[in-house]
């Protein structure tokens, strides 16, 4: 009976390893859900960074024209690319052309090296330059100690076209994308893709649903604010945000407009009123917004760095 326990546990062991292995050597799965003709994204998940979504915790888009495809972020890693690359082969044969990084935020360019060796265009808004220099190591290192192997290959390559001014135009394969910047809103490149053929909007991380949004030290809540302005203004029927669900225009100032209307308001009154910074943090009334995903982690950091903005306005 010993013989016979030793050897079902070694065959467990076993068993455990291969599952640990499979696990491990499993890819993160990218699938495109069309938008309109020829209009596609990725959801990602809403949690944080695992090995198992590989980063990629964030919003992707497709844009599939007669002269080439446009890919709207490149995702996390070298590795998670090859994976948006696969996913965006199951629905054109068209190369990727263009690559748009919509912000500085890892998940939003660190993929760029794979798609620049397939011969694609990078292509992100002049004010994210700096911040992508700046924070792309230690993005790369955070991600390192959450992937391990799986971030392997990647390099942070930045853009080889900047664009310039807060309204630009490019046409590919008769198809016009319009690139929104008011001065960046969760880092300071935050740029929106505007399809006005399609009706649909790519916001980036200018718009978070069903997640607490994150006001980080390179956040700027007034110049984001305007930004969600410009959306108020197109009135997209297709609302493509940074994280979440694919949603429309009344959701997204529900769970970003009124919570950064609201955190800069509360702020506002507790600088003019000489209230010390952590007083004013925890009186704010942030139960409108405990339904969102991670909000009782994120809102702390969010009112006292939202304080600091203001005091500096």
């Amino acid at each position: 009976m010993r013989g016979l326990s030793l050897r079902h546990a070694a065959a467990l062991l076993l068993g455990s390893t291969l599952a640990w292995a499979a696990a491990d050597a499993q890819a993160v799965e990218v699938g495109f859900q069309r938008m309109a003709d020829g209009v596609y994204a990725h959801v990602g998940d809403t949690g944080a960074r695992t090995a198992e979504n590989e980063g990629l915790n964030a919003n992707i888009g497709l844009v599939v024209t007669p002269a080439g495809a446009v890919l709207i972020d490149s995702g996390a890693t070298f590795q998670s690319a090859r994976q948006i690359a696969e996913a965006v082969r199951k629905v054109t044969d068209q190369p990727i052309k263009w690559v748009v990084n919509t912000g500085g935020q890892d998940h939003r360019w660190l993929g760029n090296g794979y798609f620049q060796a397939q011969g694609a265009e990078l292509i992100a808004h002049a004010a994210g330059e700096a911040d992508m220099k700046n924070r792309g190591n230690d993005h790369l290192q955070g991600l390192k100690a959450v992937l391990g192997a799986k971030a392997d290959g990647t390099v942070p390559t930045l853009p080889s076209r900047w664009l310039k001014a807060k309204d630009e135009r490019i046409e590919l394969g008769g198809i016009t994308f319009e690139f929104k910047h008011r001065g960046g809103a969760h880092t300071p490149g935050d740029t929106m893709v505007w399809l006005p053929q399609k009706n649909v909007l790519f916001t980036g991380d200018v718009v978070y649903v069903d997640r607490m949004l994150g006001v980080i030290p390179v956040s700027n809540t007034k110049t984001w604010l305007a930004t969600f302005a410009v959306i108020e203004q197109l009135k997209p029927a297709v609302l493509v945000p940074g994280h979440g669900r694919v949603t429309n225009l009344a959701t997204a100032q529900a769970d970003t407009q009124s919570y950064l209307q609201a955190l800069r308001a509360h702020m506002k009154k507790a600088v003019d009123d000489g209230t010390d910074v952590s007083a004013a943090v925890k009186s704010f009334d942030g139960a409108p917004f405990m339904r969102l995903l991670n909000a009782a982690e994120l809102m702390p950091g969010n009112a006292s760095r939202t304080y600091l903005e203001l005091e500096r306005e």
